[in-house]
């Protein structure tokens, strides 16, 4: 009975809607024959247009992708245990979970050695890039870059996103799906919850395929005071077409992977990225710059032969169109990693842009 009246409530729904559509191609019937006055009925025009390409408030495959659906949904997650690790004279690191997804999801969390300010320390969420879920690591990747952010006051939270280290749920990837982007949102719940961080100075901070997934956390919450990315990829989608991606160590999920499978439902559905299609143009968070409210930084060496550093560059020009504070850092060596001589360059700019933004 519950599915019967499903379908009956559907069907009522998508009746209604398509009475509103008659109706208005009633009204406007003698305008579109009407050039003399079409500009002063445009609006009504525009409308019927909006309604007949816009997707109904119901359920939708994938909707989990788009900004839209991120904005609206409340994440509830906290944190769980925290195992110590490791401590030095700076800062002690944990071994913490969270639920997302209803996944148990693991991340290193470093806490400062020092008397709490009030209302918390500031926080960074790091959100790591590609790396074959089956390598990945918690105390061992970007180890070097947690420990430079852990020296300097803030706690820091790697988390291990879906399918890598102890994490639940299967590695979905980070451009065309939303597992990941709902990993960090959650990781954001589950810091604002806790009894030492400050709930309002919680930053982002991402690395190659990352750098999309923290740019759509922050699209979807548009409170986050100071996001970082270092040799990101992937903003408006356009650029994964023109600029592409070489990264030797991509390793293709398996042909019968739920990963593999969702790719191909999701193409089949709503075909390539096409920026005029509906449900594409609520994918890319470039597509919600204007009422963002934070701070975005970008780290990019000119010799990274994997993201070409002209992701970085477009995405500064569209952010150099808002009222967004933003920079670009370019490094003429360090690779895809920024790292030899000028790691610590790159890593000093980023602590002084989360103090100066988160504060």
């Amino acid at each position: 009975m519950g599915l019967q009246k499903k379908y009956i409530q559907g069907f009522a729904s998508f009746l209604i809607l398509g009475l509103i559509v008659i109706g208005l191609i009633i009204v406007t019937f003698p305008i579109l024959f009407n050039k003399k006055n079409n500009s002063a009925y445009q609006p009504i025009l525009d409308k019927v247009s909006e309604i007949i390409t816009t997707p109904t408030p119901t359920p939708f495959p994938f909707q989990e992708m788009t900004i839209p659906y991120l904005r609206k949904t409340e994440f509830e997650s906290s944190l769980g245990e925290l195992n110590k690790v490791s401590e030095n004279s700076n800062y002690t690191s944990y071994v913490g979970s969270y639920t997302s997804d209803s996944f148990k999801v693991y991340g290193l969390l470093t806490r400062p050695n020092q008397e709490m300010p009030e209302g918390g320390f500031p926080a960074i969420i790091f959100v790591h890039g590609y790396i074959p879920p089956q390598n990945y690591r918690t105390l061992v990747n970007y180890s070097s870059y947690i420990d430079y952010l852990a020296k300097n006051g803030f706690v820091v939270f790697k988390i291990d996103l879906r399918g890598h280290g102890e994490s639940e749920g299967e590695a979905g990837g980070g451009y065309y799906s939303g597992g990941y982007v709902i990993d960090t949102l959650n990781a954001y719940s589950a810091l604002q919850k806790s009894d030492f961080v400050n709930s309002k100075f919680i930053g982002l901070w991402g690395h190659s395929m990352a750098g999309n997934i923290v740019m759509r956390t922050f699209a979807a919450r548009p409170q986050i005071p100071a996001v970082v990315i270092w040799a990101g990829a992937g903003y408006t989608y356009t650029d994964l077409q023109e600029y592409r991606i070489s990264d030797n160590s991509y390793q293709p999920p398996p042909e019968d992977s739920e990963r593999t499978r969702k790719r191909q439902l999701l193409r089949e559905t709503y075909g390539d990225f096409n920026p005029e299609h509906w449900f594409w143009k609520q994918v890319p968070a470039t597509n919600y710059l204007s009422d963002l409210g934070g701070a975005v930084q970008i780290n990019h060496a000119i010799n990274d032969n994997v993201v070409s550093i002209e992701y970085s560059r477009n995405l500064n020009s569209l952010l150099d169109q808002t009222t967004l504070i933003n920079e670009l850092n370019e490094y003429s060596t360090g690779g895809h990693n920024i790292s030899g001589s000028v790691f610590t360059q790159s890593m000093q700019n980023t602590v002084r842009f989360f103090k100066e933004n988160m504060r």
